[in-house]
């Protein structure tokens, strides 16, 4: 039984590359009355690379690199950069880039100088210099210069027909407002675009990514909540072995949560930051600060630890202030400012 499924999948390969005509969108319409979702994306995977049609050759690259087959997408780059055709070169070239970024091959300066440099007439590409560019500036903090970026974006959309590409872009889009709108910090409108992703997304990296976002968007409301999207990310991190990121999940966010709402029985962290902010929450004030006079201030959580540990308003506001001007970061400067309030709070009874 498994031969002649493996032979009728095989078929429909076959059957689906010998025709020009059809698009990405309909491959998938089609594949998708017949096969399950993990299928899918195998035989889509497989026919990317053996198809013919330029047009299909460039989309499949948007096809394996949102659904995180990365190994298979340097292949098709490679055999787009021989293409005889400029416009699947030049494809290549920005997707080439993408995967630099992704896989941190060069330093994001560098990336983000070639994406600058980068000259293109087609809306496609430019899209996709554009997440680049907003990639590179989530990555540095720098909140403040997503929203100019995005709303080219946007623009941009309306000048692509395809709808396999603009469905990609709007997932992609999506997943950068989701970040924009939690450190702008309208959480509500975060979250909408979180789970909307979340439906449909069979990109493990993708959901990992999300319910690390959510998870931390409850900051201010449970615990539980918090931990639900925590636990689902390291799950998932698990399963694919991304063991940067189930180091991220167990030693910095679930310390932070847990410090956070004062739940720190059995937690511990080799995140020296969150050592202190786990003895902070124990009340240990003096252990936290001799942990954290030992390391740079380079970060406003640190400074916002090291105000609570020492009782310090001037320390506290100057974290506030680095949340908000480094980092156009209007959702974690919260949590200096909440310490603050609470302080003229009891100061005035």
């Amino acid at each position: 039984m498994p031969n002649s499924r493996a032979k009728l999948m095989s078929d429909s390969i076959v059957s689906l590359s010998g025709n020009n005509e059809l698009t990405l969108e309909q491959i998938l319409l089609v594949l998708r009355q017949e096969y399950d979702e993990r299928t899918v994306q195998q035989l889509v995977g497989k026919f990317c690379l053996e198809a013919t049609s330029d047009d299909i050759r460039k989309k499949g690259m948007e096809f394996l690199f949102t659904n995180g087959r990365y190994d298979d997408l340097q292949r098709l780059i490679i055999k787009n950069k021989s293409s005889e055709s400029s416009s699947n070169r030049n494809w290549a070239d920005v997707y080439q880039l993408t995967l630099d970024r992704k896989k941190r091959r060069y330093s994001a300066h560098d990336i983000l100088r070639s994406a600058n440099t980068m000259q293109t007439d087609e809306p496609e590409l430019k899209c996709l210099l554009e997440f680049i560019k907003t990639s590179i500036y989530y990555r540095w903090n720098e909140y403040g210069k997503l929203g100019n970026i995005m709303e080219k974006q946007q623009n941009l959309f309306e000048k692509i027909n395809d709808g396999f590409l603009l469905e990609c872009f709007r997932s992609r889009l999506y997943h950068n407002l989701f970040i924009y709108y939690l450190y702008r910090n309208e959480v509500i409108i975060a979250r909408k675009y979180a789970f909307r992703i979340l439906t449909h997304t069979v990109n493990p990296e993708t959901k990992i990514s999300l319910h690390m976002g959510l998870g931390l968007s409850y900051t201010y409301d449970t615990y539980f909540q918090a931990m639900y999207h925590f636990t689902e990310a390291l799950k998932i991190a698990q399963k694919e072995d991304l063991h940067k990121i189930v180091e991220i999940i167990e030693q910095q966010n679930i310390p932070f949560i847990s410090a956070h709402f004062g739940k720190v029985e059995g937690v511990t962290s080799t995140d020296e930051s969150e050592q202190a902010h786990i003895e902070i929450a124990k009340g240990n004030h003096a252990k936290a600060e001799a942990i954290l006079n030992r390391m740079e201030m380079d970060s406003p959580f640190k400074m916002y630890y090291l105000g609570v540990a020492k009782q310090d308003k001037s320390i506290l506001l100057q974290a506030y202030n680095q949340f908000i001007e480094k980092r156009s970061d209007y959702f974690f400067s919260r949590l200096p400012l909440r310490v603050l309030q609470q302080k003229e709070r009891r100061q005035t009874l």
